[in-house]
Order: C-alpha cells, then structure tokens, then sequence
C-alpha cells in the first residue's frame, strides 16, 4: 500500500499527515524494532518532518525521515539499556517514551533542508508575492522593482528563465501602454531604468505565471503606491492586460495558505479547478477570479490609482491660427 501511495502525484500536506501516522510510523517503529510505548509522534513534529525535511510530491523521502527518528532513538534506547547493565549511573530510558515534537525533530535530522521565502506581512512600494509551482510543489516568491535615474533599461535578476523574461517585458509594454490611465507620465521610460529582482537568486525560476505579479510591481514602483502584504497572486498577462490561465493551482494555493496569506487573486479561467482545492483551504482563504489587471490592480494596490490629467485641447479657432502663423514662417 504505501509503494501504492508513493506513486499517487502530488499529496497535500494534511493527506501526508494521515498517511505518515495510519502507515510509515508504525512501519518504520517496527522495523527499528521498537516498541508504541517507547515512542510518540506528536503531529507538530510530523508536520515539520512534511514542511521542512521533506519537500516532494509523494512521500518517499517522507518515510526515509521517519526511519532516520526512529534509528537514532532505537540507537539512544540501546545505548541507555547498555549503560545501565555495565552499572553506569545513566537513566534508563526503557521504560520512559520518546516523544517526537517539532524541537526534537531538529535535535534529531538536523537543519531544515526546505524553507518557504517568506512574506514582510506589510504593505510595500514595489513589491509584490507571487505563487509559483515547482517539482516539489506549490512556493511564495516575492517580487521587487526598483526605480532609478536613467535612459529606459529594464534589468532582471533572480536567475529568471527566457518566460519570466518575457513576461517582464510584457508587464513592462502593458505599463507603457497604459500609463495615463495608470497615473504614471507617459514618457516615464525616458529618464528612468527599472530594475526587477525575484529573491533567493541561486534557485532557477521560470513559467508561465509570473506576469501579472510583476505587473503589479512595476506600477506600484512607479506610482508609489504600497500593495498589500496579506494578498499573493498568479497569473500571466497579455500586452492588453488580460490575465491568462496557470497550472498548478492546488498547489499554489497550499503554499499560500502554509505562508498564512489571506487573499489571493487567480485568473477567472481557473475557477473550473477549484474543485480539486481541498475544502479547508477554499473556506478559509477569499479567492479573487479575474480577467484582467484592472481587477487586479484594485484588490492589489493599498488605494486606487488615479489616472493622469489629459492635455488640454486646444480650440479650433486656436488651432487655425497655429496652422496659419506655421504657414506665415514658412
């Protein structure tokens, strides 16, 4: 059953859970030949086995975790037992239960090999979280922008791959296109170079999903206006700005809800996937289906965007006489 299990796709958090305590515990205590009453899991030192040791879509290395506890304290049990025969004033631990809770599991397997990159938490001017999905599933990325003076260079940075690449630069001709109604100068290009960083720079990034985060970056960079640190997103945007349907939705949303993020806004054509979200996440998150980055610049942003004034237009008698003063230079 449990090879079964192993081959089964991605598993969330709470089904690793279930399985690890109904199968790979008592396998893997029975096989270290101890005993139930020398040994206790407690589900907060599972749960940091599932989050911190054990970053993968099936529960192999799940098992290999417990075996490595449950070795070490088979190991510690016949080490006191020992020290007791050869009459040594150690404390027997025969009779005593070990029990496995989340400081012990860092005692026992070491430093964390996993960690989620955390969210400030707070509202922010150019920065923004994003979902992202990798082999091992669902994971937070913080998106940042800069502005400085310049001649209208774009740089990215983070070890983006060739589609997040392009993503940036849609985001970045959607801004440019739609810059009045954005409240940004239209020839903001002109004298400024915008730098796009995505944290944790060893890690390679790509996919298509990152476009309306780095959208929401960009404009609250050049509009100085925070976005909100409790909200993440996904989704990849069009030059017109219609938010495009992603992959991997389940599982960006378990990470969102492992972070403790609130809000999260998805493209609208996903809303048909929502039935795979397990229940618990859907009830206690408020899911935003959209279909462009006006709707996502609202729920995003800590305060609507005012667009800029329009040039005034000049009158027609106005107009005759610049024509004609142009023909009298002439």
């Amino acid at each position: 059953l449990i090879e079964t299990i192993a081959f089964l796709g991605h598993r969330t958090e709470i089904e690793k859970m279930e399985i690890a305590k109904r199968f790979l515990v008592p396998k893997q205590t029975l096989e270290t030949g101890l005993k139930k009453e020398q040994i206790e899991f407690r589900s907060e030192g599972l749960n940091l086995i599932v989050r911190d040791y054990t970053r993968e879509s099936g529960v192999r290395n799940l098992e290999r975790e417990i075996g490595n506890v449950c070795r070490k304290i088979a190991r510690e049990v016949v080490n006191a037992q020992t020290a007791v025969k050869e009459g040594a004033k150690a404390k027997s631990t025969k009779h005593s239960k070990v029990v496995i809770d989340a400081a012990r599991v860092g005692k026992l397997l070491g430093p964390a090999k996993f960690r989620d990159l955390g969210t400030e938490r707070k509202n922010e001017i150019g920065a923004t979280t994003g979902l992202a999905w990798t082999e091992v599933g669902g994971q937070i990325l913080m998106t940042e922008a800069t502005v400085m003076d310049g001649r209208g260079k774009l740089t990215t940075t983070g070890k983006l791959g060739d589609v997040m690449q392009e993503s940036a630069h849609a985001a970045m001709s959607y801004i440019r296109s739609r810059a009045q109604s954005l409240g940004i100068p239209k020839d903001f290009y002109r004298h400024l170079d915008i730098h796009i960083h995505v944290p944790e720079g060893a890690i390679p990034k790509d996919g298509p999903s990152a476009g309306i985060t780095i959208a929401t970056t960009l404009c609250s960079a050049l509009t100085k206006i925070p976005v909100r640190g409790d909200v993440a997103m996904t989704g990849e945007i069009t030059l017109r700005g219609r938010v495009l349907p992603i992959g991997g939705m389940k599982e960006k949303l378990l990470a969102a809800h492992r972070s403790g993020i609130t809000e999260v806004i998805l493209p609208k054509d996903n809303e048909k996937d929502l039935p795979e979200v397990p229940e618990y996440i859907s009830k206690d998150m408020r899911l935003h289906f959209v279909d462009s980055m006006d709707e996502v610049l609202k729920l995003a942003l800590e305060r609507e965007l005012e667009p800029m004034p329009l040039p005034p237009v000049a009158s027609t008698v106005e107009t005759a006489q610049v024509h004609m003063e142009e023909k009298l230079t002439h």
